[in-house]
Order: structure tokens, then sequence, then C-alpha cells
């Protein structure tokens, strides 16, 4: 019996991921901009402090969540946002 192997549509870290980076897009105003989970602010002009937390702001409106403090000093790249906001959301 063959086994049925997730698709990425399936997978909700490909969805957050997507939404992400339509969010840095929008910011940056670069539709091709690709973040991957090593990004970071050392890799795109323009991601500063105020940058990130105009960042963090518009990804806590769009998955309705909010970060605290603590969880936003350990973020190091996109795969660290990407995972917390995988563990808020349940997804």
């Amino acid at each position: 019996m063959a086994t049925i192997q997730p698709q990425p549509q399936d997978d909700p870290r490909v969805e957050i991921h997507r939404v992400v980076e339509g969010i840095f897009r929008d910011f940056f105003r670069d539709q091709s901009l690709a973040i991957h989970t090593e990004t970071s602010a050392k890799d795109i002009e323009g991601w500063d402090s105020l940058a990130h937390i105009t960042l963090i702001v518009a990804i806590e409106k769009k998955f309705g969540i909010k970060f605290k403090l603590a969880e936003l000093q350990e973020v190091g790249n996109v795969g660290d946002i990407l995972a917390l906001i995988q563990a808020k959301t349940g997804k």
C-alpha cells in the first residue's frame, strides 16, 4: 500500500512562510524578495531595528497573535519568526 506524502499546500508551515514572505515583500517594496529560514537582518538592506518592529507588528496583526518581549529577544532570523508563529497559532 502506498503512503500519501503531505503536499506543500497541505503543510501549514508552507502557508505561514508564504504569508510572512508577502509581508516582507510589501514592507520592503520588492516583490522578488525571497526569504528563507536562515535569512536575517544582515541579508536584507533596510532591515534595521525600526523595520524589525514594524515587521513584527504586521505579522502579529496578520496572524492575530502577540509576541512577548522575551520571545522576540531570541529572534535571530526568519526561521525563528516562523517557529514563533507556528507555536502561537498551533499550526
